[in-house]
């Protein structure tokens, strides 16, 4: 099998689920190193890492989706709740400029008493008033939730925002993309099916999007792979119109889940597969929110690339921790033979 797999990955042809398992399950730590290497190697200069400094702005915590392992959300009217005003808003943006951020992405959940016009005229506001920053403005999960919630087709949806100036909508909210996952772990979310309907009217109407996993919530090989497929197939017909694919760890605390934090080499071997497996993804992201300057080993198996957030309430609520000491962390990149390189946030 492992000679099946050099060789495919040798002649650039995407390796099978097969193979993928395999290699997760049976391959070395040193095979999934060198090849997903190699497969980084085909989209970027060998031995840099690119990074920006971002934030992600979790502007309210009312969530009625009920997700069982969220440590964050609040239902409307319990204590503790809370949507922040326009002039927190600027305070939270001024101090990611102060620290010399680019991106900021803009979280909340699913709020019964916002609509998707009120995020058009908050956006409207924000772009205004930064014109020098870049959002990704809503995930695709809770795109969803407002565009049903206002009874109209994503398309419409996509108009409404598009029309604010709206340029992102990330892949956010996909967790694992399987329904026997989300029936267990967030009945209240939407299937599979409908958010790649949902993720492809973003496509199809001007709007970029990105492609994310989190793991590490004792959901079976089977499940990881049914996302990783999906989202290969998904690529293969937007035409690999989704830049980039992140994948970070569920944070175990302070949820009703539970359970333990998978370990960071479970981690790093995932991240190889899916650089691997994903042929047709350019950017590998690893996670430097959720496994700090462990994430950064993460180069070594096929990442090239990083976010240093200031904050996120959501996976800090849940037990992550944010460091601003940005130039340890990227100490941390060159002491594994990296040069790290500050990057534009990424355009349509």
């Amino acid at each position: 099998m492992e000679a099946k797999i050099r060789a495919r990955v040798a002649a650039q042809e995407p390796i099978s689920r097969e193979e993928a398992e395999w290699l997760f399950t049976q391959g070395s730590d040193a095979l999934l190193q060198t090849l997903a290497c190699e497969v980084r190697d085909r989209y970027h200069p060998r031995g840099e890492a690119t990074y920006l400094i971002m934030s992600i702005l979790n502007f309210t915590n009312v969530c009625v989706a009920g997700c069982k392992y969220c440590s964050f959300y609040k239902y409307p009217h319990q204590s503790g709740a809370y949507t922040l005003s326009f002039e927190q808003i600027q305070a939270k943006l001024n101090a990611l400029i102060a620290y010399g951020g680019s991106l900021v992405g803009f979280n909340g959940g699913f709020h019964p008493k916002l609509t998707l016009q009120d995020y058009r005229t908050l956006f409207e506001r924000v772009h205004a008033r930064y014109p020098q920053l870049s959002f990704f403005e809503m995930t695709v999960a809770e795109f969803m939730f407002y565009c049903k919630q206002a009874k109209i087709p994503y398309a419409e949806g996509v108009e409404i925002l598009a029309a604010g100036g709206t340029q992102w909508i990330t892949g956010g909210g996909a967790e694992v993309l399987d329904d026997d996952f989300r029936r267990r772990v967030s009945p209240g979310k939407y299937t599979v099916e409908d958010y790649f309907s949902a993720q492809a009217a973003v496509l199809q109407g001007g709007l970029g999007s990105t492609a994310t996993m989190v793991i590490g919530f004792g959901e079976p090989l089977e499940e990881r792979m049914n996302h990783l497929e999906r989202l290969r197939e998904f690529q293969t017909v937007m035409e690999g119109r989704l830049p980039s694919f992140l994948c970070w760890t569920y944070k175990p605390y302070n949820n009703q889940w539970g359970g333990q934090e998978i370990s960071t080499q479970e981690y790093l071997r995932w991240l190889a597969v899916s650089r691997i497996y994903l042929h047709n993804f350019v950017h590998i992201r690893t996670s430097v929110l959720t496994k700090n300057e462990e994430a950064l080993q993460g180069l070594l198996y096929g990442a090239n690339d990083f976010d240093l957030p200031i904050e996120d309430e959501v996976t800090q609520k849940a037990g992550a921790t944010i460091s601003v000491e940005f130039e340890s962390i990227l100490q941390a990149a060159r002491m594994l033979g990296y040069t790290p390189v500050h990057r534009a946030p990424f355009t349509i």
